[in-house]
């Protein structure tokens, strides 16, 4: 007896695709795009760190300009100081005068030395931070293509132990992707 099948019946065949690989193929493109995401976010913070790191060194070859400055008016007043005890009589309202106006100097280049100096910090903690969520980013980056890895390897090999492997790698990659943002976990 022969059995016939019915043209709508499924082929059997040894090719037929497992529900799992489905799970497999979008988790696999899920870990992409954050690996993607994290790239771009990675590099920006990366960009945001050089441009800080150039911000504070401007602002500290002002803060030793001012302070080259400033010396030259503090020796300016040394030296009225000495010409104040040598000088005659006649001439020590003039030298007063002098050694005030310098004075009032040497206090304002001292007042925005503070000011560069606040900034010039302000620029160093950005770049610190900066590095810390570019750091986060960058292991994101390692876990996530790790994990998009043994994906293929098990979609490759049909094999679930291998499938669960890169799952378990993608959500360390995942958490250090919202880490990035986040700072939640300690550096």
């Amino acid at each position: 007896m022969v059995i016939m099948k019915s043209p709508c019946e499924e082929p059997l065949s040894d090719d037929r695709k497992e529900p799992w690989l489905n799970l497999l193929a979008l988790t696999t493109v899920i870990l992409a795009v954050c690996a993607t995401l994290a790239t771009f976010k990675g590099g920006g913070h990366s960009t945001r760190t050089v441009l800080s790191q150039s911000q504070a060194s401007d602002q500290w070859a002002y803060y030793q300009a001012k302070g080259i400055k400033g010396n030259l008016y503090e020796l300016e007043a040394l030296r009225l100081r000495r010409e104040l005890q040598l000088a005659p009589k006649a001439s020590v309202p003039l030298l007063e005068q002098s050694l005030a106006d310098v004075e009032r100097k040497v206090a304002k280049y001292e007042g925005e030395k503070a000011e560069i100096q606040k900034e010039a910090r302000r620029f160093e903690d950005m770049k610190a931070q900066a590095q810390k969520h570019g750091a986060a980013f960058g292991l994101a980056v390692i876990f996530l293509q790790i994990g998009i890895l043994l994906s293929s390897i098990a979609a490759l090999l049909k094999q679930k132990p291998v499938y669960y492997l890169g799952l378990a790698v993608g959500v360390v990659g995942i958490v250090y992707f919202i880490n990035g943002f986040l700072l939640f976990l300690p550096a």
